[in-house]
Protein backbone atom coordinates (compact mmCIF):
# COMPACT_ATOMS: atom_id res chain seq x y z
CA UNK A 1 0.00 0.00 0.00
CA UNK A 2 1.65 3.43 -0.90
CA UNK A 3 2.62 6.02 1.80
CA UNK A 4 1.97 9.36 1.10
CA UNK A 5 3.97 12.67 3.23
CA UNK A 6 1.43 15.18 4.40
CA UNK A 7 0.79 18.06 5.92
CA UNK A 8 -2.47 19.09 7.80
CA UNK A 9 -4.26 21.96 10.32
CA UNK A 10 -6.44 20.11 12.72
CA UNK A 11 -9.44 22.05 14.22
CA UNK A 12 -7.53 24.55 16.68
CA UNK A 13 -5.18 25.64 14.07
CA UNK A 14 -2.13 23.48 14.77
CA UNK A 15 -0.62 22.01 11.73
CA UNK A 16 0.82 19.03 12.12
CA UNK A 17 3.28 16.38 9.46
CA UNK A 18 3.81 12.77 8.81
CA UNK A 19 3.03 9.69 6.83
CA UNK A 20 0.22 7.88 6.32
CA UNK A 21 -0.63 4.59 4.06
CA UNK A 22 -3.86 4.66 1.69
CA UNK A 23 -4.68 2.84 -1.24
CA UNK A 24 -4.99 5.78 -3.26
CA UNK A 25 -4.57 9.95 -2.29
CA UNK A 26 -8.57 9.70 -1.70
CA UNK A 27 -7.93 7.08 0.62
CA UNK A 28 -5.18 8.98 2.70
CA UNK A 29 -7.26 11.96 2.54
CA UNK A 30 -10.57 10.00 4.42
CA UNK A 31 -8.31 9.03 6.76
CA UNK A 32 -6.95 12.20 8.07
CA UNK A 33 -9.89 13.52 7.96
CA UNK A 34 -11.11 10.91 10.70
CA UNK A 35 -8.60 12.35 12.84
CA UNK A 36 -9.64 15.53 12.46
CA UNK A 37 -7.14 16.96 10.21
CA UNK A 38 -7.90 18.64 7.08
CA UNK A 39 -5.09 18.32 4.75
CA UNK A 40 -3.22 21.03 3.64
CA UNK A 41 -0.32 18.96 1.24
CA UNK A 42 -0.69 15.42 0.71
CA UNK A 43 2.04 13.40 -1.58
CA UNK A 44 3.30 9.99 -1.99
CA UNK A 45 6.07 9.83 -0.03
CA UNK A 46 9.66 7.82 -1.55
CA UNK A 47 10.15 6.60 2.06
CA UNK A 48 8.89 3.07 2.38
CA UNK A 49 10.71 2.40 5.27
CA UNK A 50 8.06 4.21 7.48
CA UNK A 51 8.59 7.00 10.41
CA UNK A 52 10.24 4.86 12.34
CA UNK A 53 13.64 4.29 9.91
CA UNK A 54 13.32 0.56 10.71
CA UNK A 55 12.66 -0.71 7.15
CA UNK A 56 9.58 -2.73 5.85
CA UNK A 57 10.76 -5.86 5.26
CA UNK A 58 11.88 -9.32 7.30
CA UNK A 59 13.03 -11.31 4.60
CA UNK A 60 13.46 -14.55 5.09
CA UNK A 61 11.18 -16.00 8.24
CA UNK A 62 8.71 -13.48 7.80
CA UNK A 63 5.77 -15.60 8.04
CA UNK A 64 6.91 -17.14 11.34
CA UNK A 65 7.80 -14.08 12.89
CA UNK A 66 4.41 -12.39 12.40
CA UNK A 67 3.38 -15.75 13.43
CA UNK A 68 4.73 -15.45 16.27
CA UNK A 69 3.67 -11.60 17.79
CA UNK A 70 0.21 -12.25 16.36
CA UNK A 71 0.18 -15.65 18.69
CA UNK A 72 1.43 -13.28 21.78
CA UNK A 73 -1.04 -10.23 21.14
CA UNK A 74 -3.62 -12.70 21.22
CA UNK A 75 -2.91 -14.28 24.50
CA UNK A 76 -2.34 -10.70 25.96
CA UNK A 77 -4.90 -9.00 25.16
CA UNK A 78 -7.70 -11.40 26.52
CA UNK A 79 -5.98 -10.73 29.81
CA UNK A 80 -6.84 -7.11 30.52
CA UNK A 81 -3.23 -5.92 29.43
CA UNK A 82 -3.23 -2.65 27.38
CA UNK A 83 -2.72 -2.79 24.12
CA UNK A 84 1.38 -1.10 24.42
CA UNK A 85 2.14 -3.27 26.93
CA UNK A 86 0.55 -6.39 24.91
CA UNK A 87 2.64 -5.13 21.80
CA UNK A 88 6.10 -4.98 24.29
CA UNK A 89 5.17 -8.07 25.41
CA UNK A 90 4.63 -9.85 22.31
CA UNK A 91 8.08 -8.37 20.50
CA UNK A 92 9.99 -10.35 22.99
CA UNK A 93 8.65 -13.44 21.67
CA UNK A 94 10.20 -12.92 17.69
CA UNK A 95 13.53 -13.13 16.58
CA UNK A 96 16.01 -10.55 17.34
CA UNK A 97 16.58 -9.45 13.52
CA UNK A 98 12.22 -8.78 13.47
CA UNK A 99 12.38 -6.76 16.07
CA UNK A 100 13.08 -3.22 14.96
CA UNK A 101 9.73 -3.19 12.18
CA UNK A 102 8.00 -4.63 15.44
CA UNK A 103 9.22 -1.62 17.48
CA UNK A 104 8.17 0.75 15.02
CA UNK A 105 4.62 -0.41 14.97
CA UNK A 106 4.69 -0.12 18.81
CA UNK A 107 6.51 3.61 18.40
CA UNK A 108 3.54 4.51 16.03
CA UNK A 109 0.83 3.37 18.61
CA UNK A 110 2.39 4.98 21.49
CA UNK A 111 2.42 8.25 19.65
CA UNK A 112 -1.36 7.77 19.50
CA UNK A 113 -1.94 6.22 15.80
CA UNK A 114 -4.30 3.51 15.40
CA UNK A 115 -2.96 0.16 14.98
CA UNK A 116 -4.15 -0.86 11.50
CA UNK A 117 -2.42 2.63 10.25
CA UNK A 118 1.25 1.93 12.06
CA UNK A 119 0.59 -2.07 10.30
CA UNK A 120 -0.28 -0.50 6.86
CA UNK A 121 3.18 1.25 6.91
CA UNK A 122 4.96 -2.68 6.57
CA UNK A 123 2.59 -3.95 3.45
CA UNK A 124 5.98 -5.99 2.58
CA UNK A 125 5.36 -7.45 6.16
CA UNK A 126 1.53 -7.17 7.15
CA UNK A 127 -0.68 -8.16 4.31
CA UNK A 128 -3.93 -6.27 3.26
CA UNK A 129 -6.18 -9.17 5.44
CA UNK A 130 -4.43 -8.57 8.35
CA UNK A 131 -4.39 -4.77 8.49
CA UNK A 132 -8.56 -5.09 7.26
CA UNK A 133 -9.16 -7.37 10.19
CA UNK A 134 -7.18 -5.53 12.69
CA UNK A 135 -9.01 -2.75 11.65
CA UNK A 136 -11.96 -4.09 11.76
CA UNK A 137 -11.33 -5.10 15.63
CA UNK A 138 -10.49 -1.56 16.44
CA UNK A 139 -13.48 -0.16 15.17
CA UNK A 140 -15.41 -3.11 16.74
CA UNK A 141 -14.06 -2.70 20.24
CA UNK A 142 -13.07 -6.66 19.87
CA UNK A 143 -9.71 -6.16 18.99
CA UNK A 144 -8.73 -9.51 20.85
CA UNK A 145 -11.41 -11.11 19.06
CA UNK A 146 -9.66 -9.78 15.61
CA UNK A 147 -5.78 -11.52 16.35
CA UNK A 148 -7.46 -14.88 17.57
CA UNK A 149 -8.92 -15.25 14.26
CA UNK A 150 -5.77 -13.69 12.47
CA UNK A 151 -3.87 -16.37 15.16
CA UNK A 152 -6.20 -18.89 13.52
CA UNK A 153 -5.54 -17.87 10.13
CA UNK A 154 -2.02 -17.70 10.43
CA UNK A 155 -1.31 -21.04 11.74
CA UNK A 156 -3.39 -22.66 8.88
CA UNK A 157 -1.39 -21.13 6.43
CA UNK A 158 2.06 -21.94 8.28
CA UNK A 159 0.63 -25.71 8.43
CA UNK A 160 -0.26 -25.60 4.45
CA UNK A 161 2.95 -23.70 3.61
CA UNK A 162 5.43 -26.19 5.41
CA UNK A 163 3.24 -29.45 4.02
CA UNK A 164 4.19 -27.72 0.82
CA UNK A 165 7.35 -27.63 0.95
CA UNK A 166 8.12 -30.75 2.81
CA UNK A 167 5.78 -32.09 -0.35
CA UNK A 168 8.08 -29.93 -3.28
CA UNK A 169 11.36 -30.86 -2.27
CA UNK A 170 11.57 -34.36 -3.73
CA UNK A 171 10.25 -32.81 -6.87
CA UNK A 172 12.71 -29.95 -6.83
CA UNK A 173 15.62 -32.54 -6.90
CA UNK A 174 14.32 -34.73 -9.62
CA UNK A 175 14.08 -31.55 -11.88
CA UNK A 176 17.85 -30.51 -10.68
CA UNK A 177 19.03 -34.32 -11.16
CA UNK A 178 16.89 -34.56 -14.38
CA UNK A 179 18.31 -31.28 -16.42
CA UNK A 180 22.12 -32.37 -15.61
CA UNK A 181 21.49 -35.89 -16.69
CA UNK A 182 19.90 -34.61 -20.00
CA UNK A 183 22.38 -32.17 -20.30
CA UNK A 184 25.45 -34.31 -20.25
CA UNK A 185 23.93 -37.22 -22.29
CA UNK A 186 23.48 -34.46 -24.99
CA UNK A 187 26.11 -32.16 -24.68
CA UNK A 188 29.14 -34.53 -23.80
CA UNK A 189 28.01 -38.34 -24.13
CA UNK A 190 25.96 -38.26 -27.59
CA UNK A 191 28.55 -36.14 -29.08
CA UNK A 192 31.51 -38.36 -28.27
CA UNK A 193 29.05 -41.26 -30.16
CA UNK A 194 29.03 -39.62 -32.99
CA UNK A 195 32.42 -39.04 -33.27
CA UNK A 196 33.00 -42.79 -33.06
CA UNK A 197 30.73 -43.74 -35.27
CA UNK A 198 31.25 -41.02 -37.77
CA UNK A 199 35.23 -42.22 -37.79
CA UNK A 200 33.48 -45.89 -38.64
CA UNK A 201 32.44 -44.45 -41.55
CA UNK A 202 28.87 -45.08 -40.69
CA UNK A 203 25.42 -42.69 -41.56
CA UNK A 204 24.04 -41.53 -38.27
CA UNK A 205 19.96 -42.47 -38.47
CA UNK A 206 18.07 -39.62 -38.64
CA UNK A 207 16.90 -39.52 -34.80
CA UNK A 208 20.42 -39.35 -33.72
CA UNK A 209 21.26 -36.75 -36.05
CA UNK A 210 18.14 -34.45 -35.24
CA UNK A 211 19.17 -35.00 -31.13
CA UNK A 212 23.00 -34.43 -32.50
CA UNK A 213 22.04 -31.18 -34.34
CA UNK A 214 19.93 -30.18 -31.64
CA UNK A 215 22.89 -30.54 -29.24
CA UNK A 216 25.41 -28.89 -31.44
CA UNK A 217 23.19 -25.99 -31.79
CA UNK A 218 22.94 -25.41 -27.89
CA UNK A 219 26.77 -25.72 -27.74
CA UNK A 220 26.87 -22.92 -30.00
CA UNK A 221 24.69 -20.66 -29.32
CA UNK A 222 24.94 -20.72 -25.32
CA UNK A 223 25.40 -17.20 -25.03
CA UNK A 224 22.17 -16.22 -26.85
CA UNK A 225 20.22 -19.21 -25.17
CA UNK A 226 21.62 -17.61 -21.84
CA UNK A 227 19.69 -14.18 -22.62
CA UNK A 228 16.26 -16.68 -22.17
CA UNK A 229 16.78 -16.73 -18.43
CA UNK A 230 18.24 -12.85 -18.34
CA UNK A 231 15.09 -12.01 -20.24
CA UNK A 232 12.50 -13.99 -18.06
CA UNK A 233 14.06 -12.28 -14.73
CA UNK A 234 13.34 -8.88 -16.34
CA UNK A 235 10.01 -9.49 -17.13
CA UNK A 236 9.47 -10.86 -13.80
CA UNK A 237 10.75 -7.69 -12.59
CA UNK A 238 8.60 -5.15 -14.48
CA UNK A 239 5.39 -7.77 -13.42
CA UNK A 240 6.39 -7.34 -9.84
CA UNK A 241 7.68 -3.82 -9.94
CA UNK A 242 5.36 -1.82 -11.72
CA UNK A 243 1.61 -0.58 -11.03
CA UNK A 244 1.40 -1.97 -15.14
CA UNK A 245 2.95 -5.02 -14.90
CA UNK A 246 1.18 -5.91 -12.28
CA UNK A 247 -2.06 -5.52 -13.10
CA UNK A 248 -0.99 -7.60 -16.23
CA UNK A 249 -0.02 -10.26 -13.86
CA UNK A 250 -2.68 -10.09 -11.75
CA UNK A 251 -5.42 -10.67 -14.94
CA UNK A 252 -3.42 -13.29 -16.21
CA UNK A 253 -3.55 -15.31 -12.97
CA UNK A 254 -6.86 -15.26 -13.48
CA UNK A 255 -7.28 -16.19 -16.62
CA UNK A 256 -4.97 -18.94 -17.06
CA UNK A 257 -6.47 -22.60 -17.38
CA UNK A 258 -5.63 -24.41 -14.22
CA UNK A 259 -4.21 -21.35 -12.43
CA UNK A 260 -6.98 -19.20 -12.95
CA UNK A 261 -9.60 -20.78 -11.30
CA UNK A 262 -7.07 -21.76 -8.14
CA UNK A 263 -6.12 -17.76 -8.03
CA UNK A 264 -10.19 -16.86 -8.09
CA UNK A 265 -10.86 -19.03 -5.46
CA UNK A 266 -7.94 -17.29 -3.20
CA UNK A 267 -9.05 -14.08 -4.25
CA UNK A 268 -12.47 -14.56 -3.17
CA UNK A 269 -11.71 -15.84 0.04
CA UNK A 270 -9.85 -13.01 0.90
CA UNK A 271 -12.28 -10.31 -0.31
CA UNK A 272 -14.89 -12.99 2.13
CA UNK A 273 -13.38 -13.19 4.97
CA UNK A 274 -12.02 -9.18 5.00
CA UNK A 275 -16.22 -8.03 4.41
CA UNK A 276 -17.18 -10.60 6.90
CA UNK A 277 -14.44 -9.48 9.51
CA UNK A 278 -16.02 -5.64 9.26
CA UNK A 279 -19.45 -6.57 8.97
CA UNK A 280 -18.93 -8.63 12.19
CA UNK A 281 -17.11 -5.70 13.93
CA UNK A 282 -20.36 -3.75 13.09
CA UNK A 283 -19.08 -1.94 10.23
CA UNK A 284 -22.50 -1.13 7.77
CA UNK A 285 -21.50 -2.75 4.19
CA UNK A 286 -20.83 0.14 2.24
CA UNK A 287 -18.36 0.76 4.81
CA UNK A 288 -17.00 -2.34 4.99
CA UNK A 289 -16.84 -2.96 0.56
CA UNK A 290 -15.24 0.68 0.95
CA UNK A 291 -12.30 -1.13 3.67
CA UNK A 292 -11.95 -4.04 1.73
CA UNK A 293 -11.26 -2.35 -1.56
CA UNK A 294 -8.90 0.08 0.03
CA UNK A 295 -7.24 -2.58 2.14
CA UNK A 296 -6.99 -5.15 -1.00
CA UNK A 297 -3.58 -5.03 -2.90
CA UNK A 298 -4.24 -7.34 -6.21
CA UNK A 299 -5.56 -4.55 -8.95
CA UNK A 300 -8.00 -7.17 -10.77
CA UNK A 301 -9.71 -8.41 -6.55
CA UNK A 302 -9.94 -4.13 -5.99
CA UNK A 303 -11.64 -3.21 -9.14
CA UNK A 304 -13.89 -6.46 -8.92
CA UNK A 305 -14.44 -4.88 -4.78
CA UNK A 306 -15.13 -1.17 -6.37
CA UNK A 307 -17.80 -2.86 -8.87
CA UNK A 308 -19.51 -4.58 -6.18
CA UNK A 309 -19.53 -1.70 -4.14
CA UNK A 310 -21.16 0.61 -6.75
CA UNK A 311 -23.69 -1.75 -7.32
CA UNK A 312 -24.73 -2.06 -3.77
CA UNK A 313 -25.02 1.59 -3.01
CA UNK A 314 -27.50 1.79 -6.51
CA UNK A 315 -29.41 -0.65 -3.93
CA UNK A 316 -28.53 -4.08 -5.79
CA UNK A 317 -28.12 -6.88 -3.11
CA UNK A 318 -24.55 -8.11 -2.80
CA UNK A 319 -25.08 -11.61 -3.92
CA UNK A 320 -26.53 -10.02 -7.43
CA UNK A 321 -23.23 -7.53 -7.37
CA UNK A 322 -20.74 -10.79 -7.04
CA UNK A 323 -22.44 -12.66 -9.41
CA UNK A 324 -22.43 -10.01 -11.86
CA UNK A 325 -18.74 -10.35 -13.81
CA UNK A 326 -18.03 -14.06 -12.57
CA UNK A 327 -15.09 -13.30 -11.25
CA UNK A 328 -15.53 -14.92 -8.16
CA UNK A 329 -16.86 -18.35 -7.79
CA UNK A 330 -20.15 -19.03 -7.80
CA UNK A 331 -20.95 -20.60 -4.35
CA UNK A 332 -19.64 -17.37 -3.17
CA UNK A 333 -22.64 -15.62 -4.13
CA UNK A 334 -24.99 -18.31 -3.39
CA UNK A 335 -23.92 -18.41 0.26
CA UNK A 336 -24.40 -14.51 0.19
CA UNK A 337 -27.83 -15.13 -1.15
CA UNK A 338 -28.17 -17.18 1.63
CA UNK A 339 -26.93 -14.91 4.43
CA UNK A 340 -28.77 -12.74 3.25
CA UNK A 341 -32.26 -14.29 3.54
CA UNK A 342 -30.98 -15.26 6.64
CA UNK A 343 -30.08 -12.14 8.45
CA UNK A 344 -26.72 -13.55 9.05
CA UNK A 345 -24.47 -12.15 5.95
CA UNK A 346 -21.43 -12.09 8.28
CA UNK A 347 -21.36 -15.70 9.59
CA UNK A 348 -22.10 -16.31 5.98
CA UNK A 349 -19.23 -14.55 4.54
CA UNK A 350 -16.93 -16.20 6.97
CA UNK A 351 -18.37 -19.15 6.67
CA UNK A 352 -17.73 -19.13 2.43
CA UNK A 353 -14.20 -17.67 3.17
CA UNK A 354 -13.25 -20.86 4.94
CA UNK A 355 -14.83 -23.01 2.46
CA UNK A 356 -12.49 -21.42 -0.11
CA UNK A 357 -9.34 -21.17 1.78
CA UNK A 358 -9.92 -25.10 2.24
CA UNK A 359 -10.40 -25.64 -1.68
CA UNK A 360 -7.74 -23.28 -2.42
CA UNK A 361 -5.43 -25.39 0.28
CA UNK A 362 -6.36 -29.02 -1.76
CA UNK A 363 -5.77 -27.36 -5.15
CA UNK A 364 -2.36 -25.82 -4.50
CA UNK A 365 -1.55 -29.61 -2.90
CA UNK A 366 -2.92 -31.11 -5.57
CA UNK A 367 -0.60 -29.40 -8.15
CA UNK A 368 2.38 -29.70 -5.81
CA UNK A 369 1.37 -33.67 -5.56
CA UNK A 370 1.34 -33.56 -9.52
CA UNK A 371 4.51 -32.21 -10.28
CA UNK A 372 6.50 -35.35 -9.23
CA UNK A 373 4.85 -37.75 -11.80
CA UNK A 374 4.85 -34.93 -14.86
CA UNK A 375 8.57 -34.25 -14.46
CA UNK A 376 9.29 -37.96 -13.99
CA UNK A 377 7.47 -38.37 -17.35
CA UNK A 378 9.32 -35.34 -18.91
CA UNK A 379 12.83 -36.28 -17.83
CA UNK A 380 12.48 -39.72 -18.75
CA UNK A 381 10.67 -38.77 -21.81
CA UNK A 382 13.99 -36.74 -22.04
CA UNK A 383 16.44 -39.84 -21.43
CA UNK A 384 14.77 -42.01 -23.47
CA UNK A 385 14.51 -39.96 -26.63
CA UNK A 386 18.73 -39.66 -26.14
CA UNK A 387 18.92 -43.22 -25.15
CA UNK A 388 16.85 -43.86 -28.66
CA UNK A 389 19.19 -42.37 -30.86
CA UNK A 390 22.46 -43.90 -29.06
CA UNK A 391 20.23 -47.06 -29.75
CA UNK A 392 19.57 -46.50 -32.97
CA UNK A 393 23.08 -45.48 -33.73
CA UNK A 394 24.81 -48.49 -32.17
CA UNK A 395 22.79 -50.69 -34.58
CA UNK A 396 23.29 -48.85 -37.42
CA UNK A 397 26.70 -49.42 -37.33
CA UNK A 398 26.35 -53.49 -36.37
CA UNK A 399 24.13 -54.04 -39.68
CA UNK A 400 26.27 -52.65 -41.19
CA UNK A 401 29.65 -54.33 -40.36
CA UNK A 402 27.41 -57.17 -41.30
CA UNK A 403 27.05 -56.66 -44.55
Amino acid sequence: MPTFAYRAVDAAGRRSRGRISGATVLAATRELETRGLLPLELRESSDAAGAGGAGGRLGFGRRRAVLDFTRGIAALLPAGMPLSRALRAAIATTPERARPVFDTVRARVERGDELATALAEHPQVFSSLYVGVVRAGEKSGSLDDAFNRLAAHLEREDELHSKLVSMSIYPALLAVVGILSVLVLVLFVLPRFAELLLSAGAALPRTTALVLGAAMTARESWRLLMLVPLAILLVIAWLRGTDAGREVAARLLTRLPVVGGWRRQALAASFARMVGELLAGGAPLLTALTDARDCTADPVARAETDHIRTRVREGGSLNAAIAERGLFPPVLAQLVALGEEAGRLSDFLLKSAGLLERRTERAVERMVALAEPAMIIMFGGLVALVALALLQAIYGVNASSFR
